[in-house]
């Protein structure tokens, strides 16, 4: 395809800025940049308003550079509020772009933005607070808030009450199963129950002896007795 050398008029992205000597395609000079007025054809006429379109040029830049030193000031105390679909779980469908952040920023703050110029390092693809850089001009760069919600709110399980501590009064003892009693116990009223064989014996030794007939007992001499005996003899 053959080419044409070209004169740009306007600043183009892409292609070059005011008083820019570019070469692009005949077809694309003569349909679109020749009737839009963004470029005039390279003659020696021409070459005469070069310098006219360079201090237009950086009139321009001057102003563009001024506009957005003060925007990167302006957005760096904002919060871009972005609203997404989630799942019960709170996971987000889809990504946040830079085109969904542009429109917000139209639509809540009225900032005409170039989506081009808002640069995402990573995908957005969950709720939170993010930093968005924005490469505003060639010399001037900032920072936008953004803080991505959920459409649908996220029920939260309602904390549990703390259990009610029992005093010591109030705290009953384990039931045993019926039939078997604690091994203390059970030994405990084994001993109960058994007599101790010393005791056994004892009454034993008692009812022998009550069995038996009593021993008479001999009466003690008295003085008397004992005088009179000694005489007899």
């Amino acid at each position: 395809m053959p080419k044409t050398e070209i004169i740009l008029t306007h600043n183009i992205v892409g292609l070059g800025g005011e008083s820019d000597q570019v070469k692009v395609a005949a077809g694309y000079a003569r349909n679109y940049l020749f009737p839009q007025r963004l470029a005039i054809p390279l003659t020696m006429a021409s070459k005469r308003q070069i310098e006219a379109l360079k201090k237009r040029r950086a009139e321009r830049e001057a102003h563009e550079f001024n506009a957005m030193s003060e925007l990167a000031k302006g957005v760096q105390k904002l919060i871009c509020l972005i609203k997404v679909k989630t799942g019960d779980d709170g996971r987000m469908f889809g990504t946040v772009t830079s085109g969904m952040i542009a429109d917000e920023l139209k639509h809540q703050f009225d900032i005409s933005l170039d989506k081009k110029k808002i640069h995402l390092e990573r995908s957005i693809k969950a709720v939170g607070d993010y930093e968005v850089e924005l490469r505003l001009h060639p010399e001037v760069k900032g920072a936008l808030k953004v803080r991505v919600e959920s459409l649908t709110p996220i029920t939260v399980p309602a904390a549990e009450a703390p259990a009610e501590t029992k005093s010591p009064a109030d705290r009953r003892p384990r039931t045993e199963k019926r039939g078997h009693g604690r091994p203390h116990e059970k030994h405990a009223g084994e001993h109960a129950a058994e007599p101790p064989k010393a005791h056994a014996t004892d009454e034993k030794k008692t009812a022998k002896h009550q069995g038996e007939k009593p021993h008479k007992a001999r009466p003690h001499k008295t003085a008397k007795a004992e005088k009179k005996a000694d005489q007899g003899e």
